[in-house]
């Protein structure tokens, strides 16, 4: 009996397949299912030198997600995949699209002479020294088609028996898979719509109207200019775009230094920075929300000027931050809600925005958040602002004029 007949005969999925069907348990993460997969496989005498798992997902920047699990590595590496990888030569000649569009199987037995040559990827799987590739659909319940990918450097590639018993991880696999991508939708789709720290509250159950918890934080507001003459003057495509980039540099600026933006009200923005015994002191949320803010100006100078290039009138903003109490949580209807601050510490943040157009500065905060900040600051006076009950002393950067 020749030594691929004792490797056929040896060669033994079970042990995976009853892990994955008992869904495999001690693994959190879809990186972990992979691992633990291979490290079964490779236990059952599978000679993978290569495992991958592709899966779509449903967000509004990233097209989908791959795992990779190489023999030797220490853990799975993850990689997302930006929309505009579509248009690639790699994704368009790419065995995964054909998965993907018809749900079929692609092997390529690469050790044979008489492999075609006809995907890109093939040419790197020969420089690893893989002798069989083969790419099989991961049917989910809901009609989408993902992949799994397994390659080998075994001489003379994959044996009939090999090939079967990884047909037999499939089904429970997809199932697996499917798991975790509707969770990683639900995740994905709640960071989009609500916010990473809202949408990580209503993923542990935080649903009921009414749910929430008093917080104290930083709460930017920020507000355009003239948006309606803005509107009238242009289709509402064009209006669309400006305010998609108006929103990428003041809600971006917000992202990036670690606030949450909740609400795109019209055309402004309210976004807090919490403070928390497990997140930012009231200091750093305070310095947080002043360099977001730095930032936004310096995002919104970049904009103008490319619309000046071109011909446009520069955009008018101000950003206006308050430091206080409010309510964290959900309001609305029975039928409708949205998580959100509500409180006075959230009207006054407006009220104080509001406040830029008349002392003719883009950027102000109130003695509240000064008092938490370094630096010089030059108050602009006490106000009594429109529903509050008591005047508010507002400042401004010394340099600004």
């Amino acid at each position: 009996m020749n030594t691929r007949s004792i490797r056929d005969k040896s060669a033994d999925a079970g042990p995976a397949v009853e892990w994955l069907v008992n869904g495999a348990k001690g693994a959190p993460l879809p990186q972990d299912v992979l691992f633990k997969l291979c490290t079964l496989l490779v236990d059952g005498h599978l000679p993978i030198c290569r495992g991958a798992v592709f899966v779509t997902t449903l967000h509004p920047n990233i097209m989908g997600r791959g795992f990779f699990w190489r023999r030797g590595a220490e853990e799975v590496t993850v990689a997302e995949a930006p929309y505009g990888v579509i248009d690639t030569d790699e994704f368009q000649h790419n065995p995964l699209i054909r998965v993907f569009k018809d749900g079929v199987e692609i092997r390529r037995r690469l050790c044979d002479p008489e492999c075609p040559d006809d995907f890109l990827i093939l040419d790197e799987l020969r420089d690893q020294g893989v002798t069989d590739y083969i790419a099989m659909p991961l049917d989910f319940t809901n009609g989408e088609v993902h992949a799994v990918s397994w390659s080998t450097d075994q001489e003379g590639g994959f044996t009939d028996v090999e090939i079967e018993e990884l047909h037999k991880v499939r089904p429970p696999l997809a199932r697996i898979a499917e798991i975790f991508a509707h969770r990683r939708t639900a995740r994905n789709l709640l960071d989009a719509y609500l916010g990473a720290r809202s949408g990580e509250k209503v993923l542990h159950g935080q649903i009921k109207r009414g749910d929430g918890q008093e917080i104290h934080a930083v709460v930017w507001f920020c507000d355009l200019r003239n948006s309606t003459p803005l509107a009238d003057s242009m289709s509402r495509w064009e209006f669309l775009e400006l305010l998609n980039g108006y929103f990428e540099a003041m809600g971006g600026a917000v992202l990036d230094h670690g606030g949450e933006v909740l609400r795109f009200i019209g055309d402004a923005v309210l976004a807090i920075f919490p403070v928390s015994d497990d997140g930012f002191s009231i200091d750093e949320a305070c310095r947080r929300a002043v360099e977001a803010a730095h930032d936004a100006v310096e995002r919104m100078e970049v904009l103008n000027r490319d619309r000046e290039k071109g011909g446009k009138s520069p955009l008018g903003f101000g950003i206006g931050l308050h430091l206080g109490d409010v309510m964290y949580g959900n309001i609305g209807t029975e039928g409708r809600i949205e998580f959100t601050v509500v409180g006075a510490a959230a009207n006054e943040a407006a009220r104080i925005e509001n406040q830029t157009k008349t002392l003719g500065v883009p950027f102000i905060v109130s003695e509240n958040v000064v008092a938490h900040l370094s630096g010089d600051w030059r108050s602009l006076g006490k106000y009594a602002l429109r529903g509050v009950g008591h005047d508010i002393e507002i400042f401004t950067e010394a340099d600004s004029r």
